[in-house]
């Protein structure tokens, strides 16, 4: 696209009124992001890696333990705390209930079946003993990274995903201004034992249903990069879905890449919303893409979906204030109809309690705007409320 230009609809008549500010930036700001969603993002400074002993684990430097054993109760929330170094336990009717100091901007975050939680920071992948409220280790990359920073485009690990059975845990990892790595962690003997090229910046990770594929979801080159787990030792294998229904045009100043992935229950494919108008809908056996239309209107970041097939997107709000509308969470049905949930500000990501009534929507953000809590939506009603959590929280999952 040019400056000026419009877009094609996915609807049926006149063309959506995202104008090139939704696709192009000045040269000279897209120098300035060399990788990123949208101007204007905290890029960060120097950080510290946290300081402590170190443990068995190559690399690892864990807190000491409180002084009084804790315990941590069934429903309570896990959430990163992107703008500190620390995970945040959140009650969900009182607010935050302690932290964990983890290494420094902590992004992504899985749940193993054995309680502990895997944390991608820009130091090492952090594991988290979820019921004792105390990080175990500190697994760091093989893949350089450079200067450890704080902020939207900072290197380390980004997204990440378990195998079925938690032997593995898979992490996307970012190279600021080049292409990322997913790097494979050994779960019992937490140390890395492959790495796999993949795209620019990998937001998402998710793993099939077999546990036979990882799906990597690179912001920046607008696909997915298909990795088999049978050799996720090498790049033997690998696929690229190209995965971009406005096009590729404007590069790394568009705003219309592929952020958060969802693995649909009933067949393994694999869901990417785009601003509230298109889904994704891909095949990773084939690679073709059928796009569905989506009826929120702003732009979106994380996704969940539910036993059911239900998907929850979140809006974070308007790129254009004059057209697009705000921050919202989409409840899709499997039979693609949709009920918009208004918010109260930016949100990033979001998680689904255990019964599937409850979404619990993170205001970290990963632009400016974010705030410092979550908010929690009921599904049947759509009534929603606030809850303090933490600092920039981004990812979250439920205990």
């Amino acid at each position: 696209m040019t400056p000026g230009s419009r877009r094609p609809s996915a609807r049926t008549g006149p063309a959506p009124r995202r104008a090139a500010l939704r696709v192009l930036v000045p040269a000279a700001a897209v120098l300035a992001l060399v990788t990123g969603c949208a101007p204007g993002a905290d890029a960060g400074g120097p950080a510290s890696p946290t300081a402590g002993p170190t443990t068995p684990a190559e690399g690892t430097t864990p807190p000491a333990r409180a002084s009084r054993p804790v315990t941590t109760p069934a429903g309570t929330l896990l959430v990163t705390d992107f703008g500190a170094d620390t995970v945040t336990f959140v009650d969900p009717a009182k607010g935050a209930i302690g932290s964990v100091r983890v290494g420094t901007a902590p992004y992504g975050l899985a749940l193993g079946a054995d309680g502990r939680a895997w944390v991608t920071t820009a130091e090492g992948v952090a594991v988290v003993d979820t019921r004792t409220r105390e990080r175990l280790a500190l697994v760091p990359y093989t893949t350089g990274t450079g200067a450890v920073t704080t902020g939207e485009y900072r290197g380390g690990g980004m997204g990440i995903a378990l195998s079925p059975d938690g032997a593995r845990a898979y992490v996307g990892v970012n190279v600021p201004g080049g292409n990322g790595t997913l790097e494979i962690v050994d779960t019992r003997d937490l140390t890395v034992t492959g790495a796999v090229p993949v795209g620019r910046r990998p937001f998402d990770v998710d793993v099939s249903r077999d546990g036979a594929e990882v799906h990597v979801t690179n912001h920046d080159s607008f696909d997915v990069t298909v990795v088999p787990a049978a050799t996720a030792g090498g790049d033997g294998g690998t696929r690229r879905i190209e995965v971009a229904p406005y096009g590729t045009e404007g590069g790394l100043g568009s705003w219309l890449k592929p952020h958060y992935t969802v693995v649909r229950p009933s067949d393994g494919r694999l869901l990417l919303p785009f601003e509230g108008e298109r889904l994704a809908d891909v095949d990773p056996r084939t690679g073709r893409t059928e796009i569905r239309t989506m009826t929120a209107d702003t732009h979106q970041h994380g996704a969940a979906v539910t036993p059911d097939g239900t998907l929850l997107v979140v809006g974070t709000g308007p790129v254009d204030p004059s057209s697009d509308r705000g921050p919202s969470l989409t409840v899709r049905r499997p039979d693609g109809s949709e009920r918009i949930v208004p918010l109260d500000g930016p949100h990033e990501n979001v998680a689904v309690s255990k019964d599937g009534r409850t979404a619990y929507v993170t205001g970290g953000f990963t632009r400016d705007g974010y705030w410092d809590g979550l908010t929690v939506v009921d599904l049947a009603s759509g009534d929603t409320r606030r809850v303090a959590a933490g600092e920039r929280p981004l990812g979250v999952v439920v205990l």
